[in-house]
Protein backbone atom coordinates (compact mmCIF):
# COMPACT_ATOMS: atom_id res chain seq x y z
CA UNK A 1 0.00 0.00 0.00
CA UNK A 2 0.91 3.39 -1.22
CA UNK A 3 1.48 6.09 1.59
CA UNK A 4 -1.41 8.40 1.60
CA UNK A 5 -0.34 12.20 0.34
CA UNK A 6 -2.01 15.05 2.11
CA UNK A 7 -1.87 18.37 0.12
CA UNK A 8 -2.24 21.63 2.06
CA UNK A 9 -5.42 23.42 0.47
CA UNK A 10 -4.46 27.80 0.22
CA UNK A 11 -5.14 29.65 2.89
CA UNK A 12 -7.86 32.23 3.09
CA UNK A 13 -7.47 36.04 3.31
CA UNK A 14 -9.57 38.37 5.05
CA UNK A 15 -10.03 41.54 5.35
CA UNK A 16 -10.07 42.61 9.01
CA UNK A 17 -10.54 45.86 11.24
CA UNK A 18 -8.24 46.12 13.91
CA UNK A 19 -9.20 48.43 16.56
CA UNK A 20 -5.83 48.10 19.13
CA UNK A 21 -4.96 50.94 21.70
CA UNK A 22 -7.04 53.25 19.97
CA UNK A 23 -5.58 53.22 16.37
CA UNK A 24 -7.57 51.08 14.42
CA UNK A 25 -5.59 48.95 11.69
CA UNK A 26 -6.46 47.45 8.28
CA UNK A 27 -5.17 44.36 7.54
CA UNK A 28 -5.15 41.37 5.02
CA UNK A 29 -4.48 38.21 7.14
CA UNK A 30 -5.09 34.45 7.08
CA UNK A 31 -8.52 33.97 8.44
CA UNK A 32 -6.53 31.50 11.30
CA UNK A 33 -4.75 33.93 12.61
CA UNK A 34 -4.70 34.31 16.29
CA UNK A 35 -5.20 37.88 17.82
CA UNK A 36 -2.00 36.79 20.11
CA UNK A 37 0.06 36.42 16.28
CA UNK A 38 -1.74 39.40 14.71
CA UNK A 39 -1.33 41.92 17.62
CA UNK A 40 3.14 40.45 17.35
CA UNK A 41 4.11 39.54 14.15
CA UNK A 42 1.53 41.94 12.48
CA UNK A 43 1.23 44.92 14.83
CA UNK A 44 4.32 44.72 16.48
CA UNK A 45 3.11 44.95 19.69
CA UNK A 46 5.10 42.48 21.58
CA UNK A 47 4.45 42.90 24.59
CA UNK A 48 1.55 40.95 24.81
CA UNK A 49 3.36 37.43 25.35
CA UNK A 50 3.22 33.92 24.04
CA UNK A 51 3.19 31.20 26.71
CA UNK A 52 1.68 28.08 26.32
CA UNK A 53 -0.33 28.96 22.79
CA UNK A 54 -3.27 26.88 24.70
CA UNK A 55 -5.24 29.28 27.10
CA UNK A 56 -4.05 27.46 30.01
CA UNK A 57 -1.21 30.32 31.11
CA UNK A 58 -2.44 34.10 30.38
CA UNK A 59 0.44 35.38 29.04
CA UNK A 60 -1.39 36.48 25.95
CA UNK A 61 -4.17 38.36 28.13
CA UNK A 62 -5.35 40.88 26.33
CA UNK A 63 -8.54 43.00 27.33
CA UNK A 64 -11.35 43.59 24.50
CA UNK A 65 -14.41 45.69 24.72
CA UNK A 66 -13.77 45.83 29.10
CA UNK A 67 -13.46 42.05 29.19
CA UNK A 68 -10.36 39.70 29.64
CA UNK A 69 -9.44 37.76 26.83
CA UNK A 70 -6.87 35.36 26.08
CA UNK A 71 -5.50 36.31 22.55
CA UNK A 72 -4.14 33.12 21.46
CA UNK A 73 -7.40 31.09 21.56
CA UNK A 74 -9.52 34.48 19.54
CA UNK A 75 -9.25 34.80 15.96
CA UNK A 76 -7.98 38.11 14.73
CA UNK A 77 -10.59 38.49 12.08
CA UNK A 78 -13.39 38.01 15.18
CA UNK A 79 -12.22 41.50 16.97
CA UNK A 80 -13.59 43.79 13.86
CA UNK A 81 -15.83 46.27 15.90
CA UNK A 82 -14.28 45.70 18.84
CA UNK A 83 -11.65 47.55 20.67
CA UNK A 84 -8.38 45.59 21.97
CA UNK A 85 -6.46 47.31 24.70
CA UNK A 86 -2.50 45.61 24.92
CA UNK A 87 -0.41 46.61 27.65
CA UNK A 88 1.35 49.28 25.10
CA UNK A 89 -2.27 51.25 25.19
CA UNK A 90 -2.62 51.05 28.92
CA UNK A 91 -0.75 54.17 30.24
CA UNK A 92 -1.73 57.27 29.28
CA UNK A 93 1.63 59.04 27.88
CA UNK A 94 3.97 59.50 30.07
CA UNK A 95 1.55 58.42 33.30
CA UNK A 96 1.61 54.79 34.62
CA UNK A 97 -1.92 53.27 34.93
CA UNK A 98 -2.50 52.71 38.69
CA UNK A 99 -2.09 48.49 38.26
CA UNK A 100 0.98 49.29 36.52
CA UNK A 101 2.55 51.36 39.20
CA UNK A 102 1.00 49.13 41.92
CA UNK A 103 3.10 46.16 40.46
CA UNK A 104 5.72 48.27 40.37
CA UNK A 105 5.87 49.63 44.14
CA UNK A 106 4.61 46.58 45.69
CA UNK A 107 7.29 44.10 43.28
CA UNK A 108 4.56 41.90 41.77
CA UNK A 109 6.65 40.53 38.82
CA UNK A 110 10.05 38.46 38.90
CA UNK A 111 10.99 37.76 35.73
CA UNK A 112 8.33 40.24 33.75
CA UNK A 113 7.31 37.32 31.40
CA UNK A 114 3.53 37.02 32.42
CA UNK A 115 3.55 40.53 34.00
CA UNK A 116 1.38 42.32 30.74
CA UNK A 117 -0.99 39.55 30.99
CA UNK A 118 -1.32 40.00 35.05
CA UNK A 119 -1.68 43.65 34.56
CA UNK A 120 -4.67 43.39 31.95
CA UNK A 121 -6.17 40.82 34.42
CA UNK A 122 -5.91 42.31 37.50
CA UNK A 123 -7.19 45.62 35.68
CA UNK A 124 -10.34 43.85 34.73
CA UNK A 125 -10.75 42.20 37.96
CA UNK A 126 -10.03 44.69 39.97
CA UNK A 127 -13.34 46.19 37.79
CA UNK A 128 -15.43 43.17 38.25
CA UNK A 129 -15.18 43.94 41.99
CA UNK A 130 -16.53 47.64 41.29
CA UNK A 131 -19.12 46.54 39.56
CA UNK A 132 -20.02 44.17 42.38
CA UNK A 133 -19.33 40.33 40.35
CA UNK A 134 -19.28 37.79 42.27
CA UNK A 135 -16.48 34.71 41.99
CA UNK A 136 -16.68 31.40 42.12
CA UNK A 137 -15.19 31.26 46.01
CA UNK A 138 -17.68 34.51 47.16
CA UNK A 139 -19.07 33.66 50.47
CA UNK A 140 -23.02 34.53 49.31
CA UNK A 141 -23.35 35.30 46.05
CA UNK A 142 -26.58 37.15 46.94
CA UNK A 143 -23.79 40.29 48.59
CA UNK A 144 -22.56 42.72 46.65
CA UNK A 145 -19.15 42.36 46.42
CA UNK A 146 -16.91 45.49 47.14
CA UNK A 147 -12.94 46.12 47.85
CA UNK A 148 -14.08 46.40 51.89
CA UNK A 149 -15.67 42.89 51.65
CA UNK A 150 -12.82 41.38 49.24
CA UNK A 151 -10.63 38.72 50.67
CA UNK A 152 -7.33 37.57 49.29
CA UNK A 153 -8.87 34.31 48.62
CA UNK A 154 -10.82 35.83 45.86
CA UNK A 155 -8.49 38.24 44.26
CA UNK A 156 -6.32 34.83 44.09
CA UNK A 157 -9.96 33.50 42.72
CA UNK A 158 -9.96 36.16 40.09
CA UNK A 159 -6.61 35.83 38.89
CA UNK A 160 -6.07 32.10 38.51
CA UNK A 161 -6.41 32.57 35.13
CA UNK A 162 -2.87 33.99 35.11
CA UNK A 163 0.69 32.34 36.21
CA UNK A 164 3.48 32.98 37.52
CA UNK A 165 6.22 30.55 36.85
CA UNK A 166 8.26 33.26 39.20
CA UNK A 167 5.41 32.78 42.16
CA UNK A 168 4.97 36.48 42.66
CA UNK A 169 1.28 36.07 43.66
CA UNK A 170 1.78 37.51 47.39
CA UNK A 171 2.83 40.94 45.59
CA UNK A 172 0.47 40.52 42.95
CA UNK A 173 -2.65 40.51 45.09
CA UNK A 174 -0.69 43.15 47.26
CA UNK A 175 -0.87 45.71 44.01
CA UNK A 176 -4.44 44.24 43.20
CA UNK A 177 -5.38 45.42 47.05
CA UNK A 178 -3.77 48.64 46.65
CA UNK A 179 -5.33 49.58 43.47
CA UNK A 180 -8.78 48.75 45.33
CA UNK A 181 -7.65 50.80 48.21
CA UNK A 182 -6.83 53.72 46.42
CA UNK A 183 -10.00 53.88 44.54
CA UNK A 184 -11.84 52.78 47.63
CA UNK A 185 -10.22 55.90 49.13
CA UNK A 186 -10.68 58.27 46.22
CA UNK A 187 -14.57 57.54 46.19
CA UNK A 188 -15.14 58.26 50.29
CA UNK A 189 -13.31 61.46 49.42
CA UNK A 190 -15.65 62.35 46.51
CA UNK A 191 -18.25 61.74 48.42
CA UNK A 192 -17.43 63.70 51.04
CA UNK A 193 -16.96 66.62 48.90
CA UNK A 194 -20.70 65.61 47.42
CA UNK A 195 -22.27 66.20 50.63
CA UNK A 196 -20.03 69.82 51.46
CA UNK A 197 -21.81 71.21 48.63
Amino acid sequence: MSPRVLTVRETVGVRTSLRVNDTTHELSVDSRLTLLDALRDVLGLTGTKKGCDQGACGACTVIIDGQRVLSCLTLAAACEGQHVVTIEGLARSDVLHPMQAAFLHCDGFQCGYCTPGQILSAVCAVQEVHAGVPSHVTPDVRQTVNSTTLTDEEIRERMSGNLCRCAAYPNIVAAVRQVLSAAEAQSAKADANEVRS
